[in-house]
């Protein structure tokens, strides 16, 4: 995926900048939601980043909308909400589109590099979601919140998962390690 590093990205806090800053490290890159039934995950993907960051791993979070409004809130308030109540610590960005025609060109990105999702849960989201009448992207796009890319120190994804992958399953985890050893 050549380019990742030089695309434009703002942080939380209002600064434009780009990936650069993470060149060589191991990332998890993951769109985020602070109401959505998955929003526990920010207590895992926090605890992930406390284990792994000395070893140059880092999680990027794009709060985004996009699904079901479940992200309403202005970058403050989301900036406010991940850190009162689960004590994110890991980079938050700008909230961005990751689907649709307004797509974030990082999200462009990550999906045309990375177009499988695995999902590591029997009964799949996307079948869950259909169940309850919620219109599901069909892929390869974004599927719901918090689905995750774990991208290799070389700026390529190694591994894309599905939303309902917990930040303690072991594919995820041992992914991660792997990438950090190469």
């Amino acid at each position: 995926m050549a380019g990742l590093y030089d695309i434009a990205v703002r942080t939380i806090d209002g600064r434009e900048g780009t990936l650069a800053p993470y060149r060589g490290k191991v990332l998890l890159i993951v769109n985020t939601a602070s109401k959505c039934g998955l929003t526990p995950q920010y207590e895992g993907l926090a605890a992930l980043h406390q284990a792994y960051r000395a070893q140059g791993f880092e999680i990027l979070g794009f709060p985004s909308n996009d699904f079901r409004g479940q992200e309403p809130g202005e970058d403050a308030e989301i900036a406010a909400f991940c850190q009162i109540i689960y004590t994110v610590d890991f980079p938050l960005f700008s909230k961005v589109a990751v689907t649709g025609p307004a797509k974030h060109p990082l999200y462009e990105a990550l999906i045309e590099a990375a177009p499988a999702t695995t999902s590591t849960s029997g009964d799949s989201l996307r079948s869950r979601l259909i169940k309850h009448g919620i219109e599901v992207n069909a892929p390869p796009e974004i599927q719901w919140n918090f689905e995750k890319f774990v991208i290799g120190r070389d700026g390529k994804p190694v591994g894309r998962f599905a939303p309902d992958t917990l930040p303690q399953d072991q594919h995820l985890i041992a992914t991660i390690e792997q990438a950090l050893r190469a």
